[in-house]
């Protein structure tokens, strides 16, 4: 999992609310196992025409937003059914942050899980983000400080190990697993002889 402190990004911006996981990634890519080339089949019944082409108005099909890690969302972002798939697909995009005024809890714990972060905002700078799709974002994960174009700084919240594991590049096994020296510590010293 890749460290997240700061990220400086333009923003791709879908205002569409109730944005569920089946649209996120539909369920008949759901057969593997791994992230890679996921990428590729994000928003495919948005992104992509019967036979396959790319529909050159959907958002992510235009030059501007090549490269662009950030995406800003409508409200509920996420809802529908539980697949880790979801954020895998966003983060091999190349997506590492969502915004909205709402995340579904399952999408967003699957988020923290994976490495891509999910942030709430409030209703005003949410509607400026909205009406500024491309503004140039930046995220300081250390802070939890959003910096908008216009010199606005929006706070937001992550639970604290989720921000922990986000800051450090880890999940919850490798966490774990760097705790191994203390574990065998406490057990030398509580095994029974």
């Amino acid at each position: 999992m890749q460290a997240i402190k700061t990220i400086r990004s333009c923003t791709v911006v879908m205002p569409a609310t109730n944005i569920d996981t089946d649209q996120i990634i539909p369920g008949r890519f759901l057969t593997t196992t791994t992230k890679e080339g996921l990428g590729k089949q994000l928003f495919a019944d948005w992104r992509y025409a019967a036979d396959g082409k790319p529909i050159a108005d959907f958002v992510l099909n235009q030059p501007a937003t090549k490269g662009c890690r950030v995406l800003v969302a409508g409200c509920n972002f996420g809802c529908g059914s539980s697949r880790e798939h979801a954020p895998w697909a966003l983060l091999d995009y190349g997506f590492q942050a969502v915004i909205s005024t709402e995340i579904a809890d399952i999408f967003r714990n699957n988020s923290l899980k994976n490495g891509l972060l999910p942030i709430v905002i409030d209703e005003k700078s949410h509607a400026w983000l909205i009406a500024n799709p491309g503004a140039e974002v930046t995220i300081d994960l250390a802070s939890n400080l959003l910096s908008l174009p216009n010199g606005d700084q929006v706070s937001f919240t992550i639970e604290a190990f989720a921000r922990y594991c986000l800051l450090n590049g880890v999940d919850e096994m490798q966490f774990l697993l760097q705790q191994n020296d203390a574990i065998s510590a406490y057990e030398a010293r509580t095994q029974r002889t």
